[in-house]
């Protein structure tokens, strides 16, 4: 599927210790090649500690300790780093409470063969998300026409979390220069790649609630979200995307 090519799957954890065996087995199961780099924010409830154990008996199992809760962008900043450091050719975003189903990897990695950044899409073609109440729904669809309208992205999901990029992209959207933390990471990366002129490609997936653990998300991530958007927005008033690179 990935010609030999190499793939990592970064996957952030803080208090996820329930998830970690079963994301790991479904992950194995659909992608046995593929290595797991979990960065952990010195989790209280020693997800970190079970990690530690596992990768010493696994090879294809990685952590990185932040030693403190230093946020989701943070996180796949230094991950993507780590992966570009020992030659990765895709890295993945994933969440560890497989709302993200691993048995997607295969379907974005054939779309990454024609394509710079392939996103998972909950809403193109139809609503495909299991387990959320309306009124989350609502908040969710109403912010991906929001940053659409804002930033005209033309992305179905552009808030989404389930990612594939090509190592080109990270090596050329200046990673350091990443202002966002939260959620709206999700939102400034893909921005930075379309700007550069890079292709992106839409699989649609399946998302379900979490199904043990907590959700992270806040009004300090929610209100950085949205002034990113609005920052976003009036770069985009004075600047056009780039034409696509050549193919490597």
């Amino acid at each position: 599927m990935n010609s030999g090519r190499k793939t990592l799957l970064i996957i952030p954890t803080y208090d996820e210790r329930e998830n970690i065996a079963p994301v790991l087995a479904a992950i194995h199961a659909s992608v046995p090649d593929a290595h797991v780099l979990f960065v952990d924010d010195d989790s209280p409830d020693g997800t970190g500690a079970l990690v530690d154990e596992i990768a010493k008996a696994d090879p294809r199992v990685f952590i990185l300790h932040h030693g403190k809760k230093a946020g989701l962008g943070r996180a796949y900043v230094d991950g993507f780093k780590w992966g570009l450091e020992r030659g990765y050719d895709y890295l993945f975003e994933m969440d560890a409470d497989l709302s993200h189903d691993p048995k997607e990897v295969p379907a974005f990695l054939k779309a990454a063969q024609k394509s710079d950044l392939v996103l998972g899409t909950r809403y193109k073609n139809g609503i495909r998300v299991i387990n959320w109440p309306l009124s989350r729904l609502m908040i969710s669809m109403s912010a991906g026409v929001f940053v659409r309208i804002m930033t005209r992205l033309p992305v179905s999901d552009p808030t989404g979390g389930y990612k594939c990029y090509s190592a080109r992209v990270l090596r050329a959207i200046d990673l350091d220069s990443i202002r966002s933390n939260g959620y709206s990471f999700q939102i400034e990366t893909t921005f930075k790649t379309w700007m550069k002129g890079f292709r992106i490609d839409e699989v649609p997936i399946v998302f379900e609630d979490r199904r043990s653990g907590y959700s992270k998300l806040s009004r300090n991530i929610a209100s950085e979200a949205f002034l990113m958007v609005l920052r976003l927005g009036f770069y985009r008033l004075f600047h056009r995307p780039r034409k696509s690179p050549e193919n490597p």
